[in-house]
């Protein structure tokens, strides 16, 4: 059975159009999923009592946002991938479930909100993720290192994860992220170059990239992250240069996971690729050097992070 999502929290509150740009393109059907794809649906004493910490403190969470068909089994873990800045994204990405539009203001009360949602979740590991924030002039990034400021004043015993986006023309905002000393910088890629203009037209396919090594050059001590959505109809070439990429980046961990259409509207799932095929991936990745590779149809950047972390941070120790 698949996941159904209550999206109801939306901070818009709004009956206008979750995707507006999307409305006038053509439909596409929703491929039926194979069987290693579905997952069941949540309803778990401890998923119920997530979501009642989550919706008390007043968060947003990407799992919820898009769509994400892992959420009931990290719920269940008692865990959750926060979403900051608001639930309304400036970019139009072919792929992501995430509302486009016009954000709202940031909330000020935002940093110490997260700080103790987290802390009442008892967390060891946390994953902060937003929208992209074009409208903002730093792109967001003061209010990252605010809110990890405020993890590390709550609960320094919380790793700190960031999923980022590209601040793209935001001169300096990557410098503010490095500086607040997250444990994991993450920056998606989400897909091959040759497949940007279709699916990620507001981003650059050499910015993400070089701003992923920025990271490893202005602090080595972060660990660094990115993955890709595969069955966009991407090839086993395109994806194995990706790989050599992100290596002369010095990425230190690729996730490879499996693209889900979430509406007609959006792109369609071109492929999907067999368990087997990933882990023909994992093995060609960890080949090229990565310290950690995460490869599986229900991969997701944020799935078992506290887990890989701890993983991470060991096989580095241990040379």
């Amino acid at each position: 059975m698949s996941v159904t999502l209550d999206i109801d929290h939306r901070q818009s509150g709004s009956t206008a159009p979750r995707h507006p740009e999307k409305q006038n393109r053509p439909q596409s059907p929703l491929l039926r999923k194979p069987e290693w794809i579905r997952v069941r649906a949540p309803g778990s004493d401890a998923f119920h009592t997530t979501r009642k910490i989550v919706r008390e403190h007043g968060l947003v969470t990407v799992c919820e946002e898009a769509g994400c068909p892992n959420m009931g089994s990290c719920w269940e873990e008692k865990h959750a991938s926060f979403m900051i800045m608001g639930d309304i994204c400036t970019r139009a990405c072919a792929f992501c479930n995430v509302a486009t539009g016009l954000p709202k203001a940031l909330d000020p009360d935002e940093p110490q909100r997260i700080a103790e949602g987290v802390a009442a979740l008892g967390l060891a590991h946390v994953v902060i993720t937003s929208v992209d924030r074009d409208d903002l002039d730093d792109g967001g990034a003061q209010h990252f290192a605010r809110v990890i400021a405020a993890l590390r004043a709550a609960t320094p015993q919380t790793t700190i994860e960031i999923l980022t986006p590209d601040f793209l023309r935001k001169p300096g905002a990557l410098d503010v992220v490095i500086a607040a000393r997250p444990d994991v910088f993450n920056h998606n890629l989400e897909t091959v170059p040759g497949k940007y203009p279709s699916v990620r037209p507001g981003a650059r396919y050499f910015h993400s990239l070089r701003l992923l090594q920025q990271v490893k050059e202005k602090d080595a001590r972060i660990f660094t992250k990115s993955g890709l959505m595969l069955g966009l109809g991407e090839t086993r070439a395109e994806i194995m240069q990706v790989m050599d990429d992100l290596r002369v980046a010095d990425v230190d961990f690729l996730t490879l996971g499996q693209y889900l259409q979430p509406t007609r509207q959006h792109h369609p799932v071109i492929e999907f690729i067999e368990p087997a095929a990933f882990k023909a991936y994992e093995a060609l990745a960890l080949a090229r050097g990565f310290s950690m590779v995460s490869a599986s149809p229900l991969t997701r950047s944020s799935h078992h992070a506290g887990a890989d972390f701890a993983r991470l941070k060991a096989r580095r120790a241990g040379g």
